[in-house]
């Protein structure tokens, strides 16, 4: 582990940084305790200050001022990431990009737009609603879109619009010591070198700074349909699933819930669904199509033994239902105050999802600790919420092992130990594990390209 800096190192790095940004930069308790921790369980550690850059070039001179003085640098958008991204371990520089927020050009004919950083997913989609488009990739959190780059996010909307792997167009990034690239232009496909695009998508701020992004756009669909449907089993709810996508229904989103999960939606939406594993859902199209698509879905759900659909298709009804989804986390956090989750986020192929999800429900039965069971069961991305104390070393242990236990049993299925929350703190371990001598070529590129180690250090690949 890196040690933290000495003292007069950190302070003649503080000095040079408050020439560049003046009261940009801060080092209040109350400001670095915040920068200091995610949504995660893991326990907060500060940096040493939180900068507030405005441009690149202001990000440039950042990562080349930290680099004389070997300072690390933790990129922070809204501090939603779940696996301890942002905990500065090390000590250093937060940089908090909610300055540079501006949707800097659309090309609706080219269903594209150019964007910095701190521009979170609902304050685009805002920009975008007058010019029928919109930016679908939703994590549930109105996470930064540079966040979502970082960690590759995906959400509710994967199923059928992919994730930021696949609409990540181009990037603009700060290396180590401040050299600016670019990683593609604007075209939708390009056979020109390496995919450098591919590598920051996902690297966790380990490799570079994210300063601009290009993202691919769709078009409003003319009509959309939401629902939600119970089933006697959570068995039933996933063979559902597996077999709409297989027949190759277009389902927009596809949620599934848990009865507990059920239970902690309608206490914290005050909702009065039914307390069953149920599904939600959301079909895009034609007015024809969206009807098509529901019936088609509808059949195979009543063949599992569905219970009765309850449909929304006004604008403000599916909100409601849809920000009772997002609530979820925490919904679950409020039935048991106090504690800390222990997020899951394993992904299987979908062929091997009843199985997974049947014996990680026999687990959690088994388990002392409360934990719902939610998922992006669409494309087989499923996760627990195991609600601990932090304080408490007997209940991070059960977490554990069951996290462990979820884990083997997603790589056994030739799965992966996270389908979208990123490796950060929480995964390191299991990164070998899944992807074997893969990992030292993760960390040659990692040394290539930041030698000092001062990009996010002990994250992804420690």
């Amino acid at each position: 582990m890196m040690p933290r800096m000495q003292p007069e190192l950190l302070a003649r790095a503080l000095n040079d940084l408050r020439g560049l940004l003046g009261n940009r930069l801060a080092d209040s308790e109350a400001l670095r305790e915040q920068h200091g921790r995610d949504e995660s369980w893991h326990p907060p550690c500060p940096p040493d200050a939180v900068g507030f850059p405005e441009s690149t070039r202001e990000v440039a001179e950042i990562a080349r001022i930290c680099g004389e003085h070997a300072m690390p640098i933790i990129p922070y958008g809204a501090g939603t990431s779940l696996e301890g991204q942002l905990i500065a371990e090390h000590g250093g520089l937060s940089l908090d990009f909610s300055k540079m927020n501006r949707v800097l050009e659309v090309n609706a004919e080219d269903l594209d737009v150019r964007v910095q950083p701190g521009v979170t997913r609902n304050q685009l989609n805002d920009w975008l609603r007058p010019s029928g488009l919109f930016f679908p990739i939703d994590p549930g959190a109105d996470a930064s879109l540079g966040g979502m780059v970082a960690t590759r996010a995906s959400g509710t909307n994967a199923v059928r619009y992919g994730t930021m792997r696949e609409n990540v167009l181009s990037l603009e990034l700060v290396l180590a010591g401040g050299r600016v690239i670019r990683t593609a232009r604007r075209a939708r496909k390009s056979a020109a070198g390496y995919d450098l695009t591919r590598l920051f998508v996902g690297s966790e701020g380990t490799l570079g700074i994210v300063t601009e992004i290009g993202l691919r756009l769709f078009g409003l669909p003319e009509a959309t349909s939401s629902g939600v449907v119970a089933f006697p089993d959570i068995g039933e709810a996933v063979e559902t699933v597996i077999e709409t996508i297989q027949s190759g229904i277009p389902v927009a989103r596809i949620e599934l819930l848990d009865a507990l999960q059920m239970r902690a939606v309608n206490r914290f939406s005050k909702l009065d669904y039914a307390e069953a594993p149920t599904l939600f859902l959301e079909f895009h199209g034609s007015q024809a199509g969206v009807r098509e698509q529901a019936e088609e879905f509808g059949e195979i759900a009543a063949s599992h033994g569905a219970g009765e659909f309850r449909w929304a298709t006004e604008l403000e009804e599916r909100k409601r239902l849809w920000q009772a989804r997002h609530d979820a986390y925490y919904a679950a956090l409020a039935l048991r105050p106090g504690c800390k989750g222990w997020t899951t986020d394993v992904c299987v192929p979908i062929s091997r999802l009843t199985e997974c999800i049947l014996e990680t429900q026999r687990d959690l039965e088994q388990s002392f600790l409360t934990a719902p069971l939610v998922g992006h069961v669409g494309d087989g991305n499923f996760h627990t919420l195991l609600l601990v104390d932090p304080d408490s070393p007997e209940e991070l242990a059960e977490a554990k092992r069951l996290n462990d236990r979820m884990i083997e049993r997603a790589l056994a299925a030739d799965g992966t130990c996270t389908g979208e929350h990123g490796i950060g703190l929480g995964k390191r371990e299991y990164l070998r594990s899944e992807l074997g001598d893969a990992v030292d070529v993760m960390g040659e590129i990692k040394r290539a390209l930041d030698p000092d180690n001062l990009m996010n250090p002990g994250k992804l690949v420690a």
